[in-house]
């Protein structure tokens, strides 16, 4: 998971930049899912999150590691600053999920 702070005066570049871009992690191996999420808008800035799943913390590194990050990744802090400081990054292993339970017809 990464969680930026996003300066207002920029939130529409920043958004711009994750969305209109190729999400080339979709071809990795080991790779599940990715969301983009918004959160909180504060005073100094707009709270935004990516979050990545992946089949194993194997296949997390190893995409870390690949040649196919660096490319997706190459121009990262180029361009204007968008943000307060630099993203803040936690990785988590799932212990446990619950999946919704369905609903009767």
């Amino acid at each position: 998971m990464n969680r930026f702070k996003v300066l207002p005066e920029k939130e529409g570049e920043f958004k711009s930049r994750w969305l209109d871009r190729e999400v080339l992690l979709k071809t990795a191996p080991g790779f599940l899912m990715i969301q983009f999420m918004r959160g909180d808008v504060l005073a100094d800035y707009v709270v935004y999150a990516s979050q990545t799943i992946w089949a194993s913390r194997d296949a997390y590194e190893a995409w870390r590691q690949s040649k196919l990050f660096h490319t997706a990744h190459k121009d990262m802090g180029q361009g204007d600053v968008l943000t307060l400081e630099k993203r803040e990054f936690s990785g988590y292993d799932v212990l446990r999920t619950v999946p919704a339970q369905e609903q009767a017809a």
